[in-house]
């Protein structure tokens, strides 16, 4: 079914999560973003890992084909987050700027906010704890990702450090009522978004490909210019 710009402002934009699903395509990012077109094509290039974490202060750069060849495999449950490496978000814009101009945003956009794109590639089991920011689109381009949420109201109480993994399989069995987070699966093509301050947790079910477009405030462009100079 097909959904009004001026509904989904209306509806979900400052209201609650929503799985988008068929109303935009993105076949031909799709194709570059199989696992021997990015190697042939972008192997050569920087990705900077990010650790696990709620707080992922460090990074490391590495060559994509090291990182899709010996690095990117499942996530070992008894590993940390704050020791699990993987790439999700930090990308230069620039250098994969070719990439990134054939993939099409969601056709959404909320007044007062600009989008971001950020791009990322992971092993099965790997995902990262309870945090939030800002609104955001998050389409899955291969694979599955499966995503937890509570309302920006809620008080939390994790170990940021825990994996999703780990707390998936130690921690949630035994959740109960308002414990439990609302959930949901989003396959290829489909696309999730959320509101500002929305607690968010994910888990890649299969190894995955992904894409995020953060919203942020809108420069003016006065003080756009006057931060260029």
């Amino acid at each position: 079914a097909s959904l009004s710009v001026e509904d989904f402002n209306k509806v979900y934009a400052t209201k609650e999560p929503v799985v988008l699903d068929g109303l935009f395509q993105n076949e031909e990012f799709r194709q570059r973003c199989r696992r021997e077109r990015l190697l042939s094509s972008y192997g050569h290039r920087k990705v900077k890992l990010t650790t696990a974490s709620s707080h992922s202060y460090i990074q490391r750069p590495v060559r994509l084909d090291y990182y899709i060849n010996y690095m990117m495999g499942p996530q070992d449950i008894s590993t940390p987050g704050n020791e699990t490496l993987y790439h999700f978000g930090d990308t230069d814009r620039v250098e994969w700027k070719d990439l990134f101009d054939v993939y099409n945003f969601p056709p959404y956009p909320i007044p007062g906010l600009d989008p971001i794109i950020s791009f990322g590639l992971a092993g099965a089991g790997t995902g990262v704890p309870m945090h939030f920011h800002g609104p955001t689109f998050a389409e899955v381009i291969h694979g599955r990702k499966r995503w937890f949420f509570h309302r920006p109201t809620w008080v939390p109480s994790f170990d940021p450090n825990r994996t999703t993994l780990r707390w998936l399989v130690e921690d949630y069995p035994h959740l109960h009522g308002n414990e439990k987070p609302l959930e949901c699966t989003v396959g290829p093509g489909q696309v999730i978004y959320f509101p500002d301050r929305w607690w968010h947790s994910t888990l890649n079910i299969d190894t995955s490909v992904f894409v995020s477009t953060f919203l942020s405030p809108s420069i003016p462009e006065k003080q756009f210019r006057n931060q260029s100079l």
